[in-house]
């Protein structure tokens, strides 16, 4: 049986794998949320994976707030480049394959067709150069690693595009959405199922993946999908932002080719 630590267990994904996990009885699962396992702490690594003799680290620790990353940049890199080399480091020792979630927003948006996994990488805001600076250190230190960069992540956990707007949706709030970025919303859950998909089939296509959901779309556009899920399509008023800004920079268009 092949045991799997998962850190940032409380997170979207790290839920979402939770909750299909027992659809994997051949996996051993140990579940760290981020106060159980600190990735910026080296002690906290060694004393989890001390445990047992991990087969793969899951990691799902990670600082996500793109707008609050332009204001604390030191707070997003020092989870999202140094935590990960400390990650990287300690799972190299162990002989423990690392699989680690990254991000679209590697990528600046001007490349106008959908990104391969070759593709120069050129983030335009802190957030995405501190998930680079981590995907770099990987690359730096070990072999036996998956990077798999998604995007436009939601699910019924957590905070999420999806649940806001249904929530304001259900409140009868008017709905102002951007059209100028282009993304593919996935569902967690079904990224949860290609990571433990991976393991299971005990792949050895090391190196960077990408995996979103087929649909391509706007956050405009997206909207338009949850609230037809949802039946509300056309009970709400759902226009389209006019002069949005966000304190971030954010890449207009990146799709991921799968």
């Amino acid at each position: 049986m092949k045991s799997v630590l998962v850190t940032g267990a409380n997170g979207q994904l790290g839920q979402s794998i939770q909750k299909i996990a027992s659809s994997y009885p051949e996996l051993d699962f140990v579940f760290a949320s981020s106060n159980e396992l600190d990735i910026t702490d080296v002690t906290s690594i060694e004393k989890k994976l001390s445990i047992k003799a991990f087969s793969y680290c899951i990691n799902c620790a990670a600082y996500t707030n793109v707008e609050n990353a332009e204001k604390e940049p030191e707070k997003a890199f020092k989870v999202n480049s140094e935590g990960v080399k400390n990650l990287a480091t300690i799972c190299k020792e162990e002989q423990t394959v690392l699989i680690h979630i990254s991000t679209d927003y590697v990528f600046d948006g001007e490349k106008g067709s959908p990104y391969l996994v070759t593709d120069a990488t050129n983030p335009i805001n802190v957030y995405g150069a501190s998930k680079l600076e981590g995907e770099q250190h990987i690359q730096s230190l070990m072999r036996a690693y998956f990077i798999i960069r998604t995007s436009w992540l939601y699910s019924e956990f957590g905070k999420n595009f999806y649940k806001t707007i249904l929530q304001k949706a259900r409140e009868g709030a008017d709905l102002s959405v951007t059209d100028d970025q282009v993304g593919c919303p996935t569902h967690a859950g079904n990224l949860a199922k290609y990571v433990l998909n991976l393991i299971a089939g005990e792949s050895m296509h090391y190196g960077i993946h990408h995996f979103t959901d087929e649909k391509s779309l706007s956050w405009y556009g997206f909207a338009e999908e949850i609230l037809r899920e949802n039946n509300l399509f056309g009970k709400v008023r759902l226009e389209k932002a006019k002069n949005y800004r966000t304190f971030a920079r954010r890449p207009k268009y990146s799709v991921l080719k799968k």
